[in-house]
């Protein structure tokens, strides 16, 4: 009995939690507020992430050595998703028409990027 159940626990497919978070550093341009950085994070997410299973939140420190950033967090399922996004948004870049490319314009006209991160969770 007890092979048994040792062979039913093992043929149990474990899963494991690996996320990719995608960590970008902003600062808001003169003019654009937060109200309008996350309108443009929640039309991303709408218009463009949930097809790349890719989804942003972003982060507003409230105690930190850095108060003038806020934070970008993008999550895929994992780093080859992302990379898959990654390169899709890249494409979607070069065509002035695209969701993609009007998104852009508009986190250019609000934001700077200041620094990029990657890391997988687990």
């Amino acid at each position: 009995m007890k092979k048994l159940l040792c062979i039913l626990f093992l043929a149990i497919p474990i899963g494991t939690y690996a996320d990719h978070l995608d960590v970008i550093e902003v600062q808001l341009n003169d003019g654009c507020t937060l109200a309008t950085f996350l309108a443009i994070k929640d039309d991303f997410n709408k218009q463009w992430a949930a097809k790349y299973n890719y989804q942003a939140e972003v982060l507003v420190p409230i105690q930190s050595h850095n108060l003038v950033s806020i934070y970008w967090v993008g999550r895929a399922a994992n780093a080859a998703a992302f990379g898959r996004a990654w390169d899709q948004w890249n494409a979607d870049l070069m065509d002035p028409n695209s969701v993609g490319a009007k998104l852009w314009a508009r986190f250019l006209e609000c934001s700077t990027n200041m620094s990029r991160r990657g890391y997988d969770t687990y």
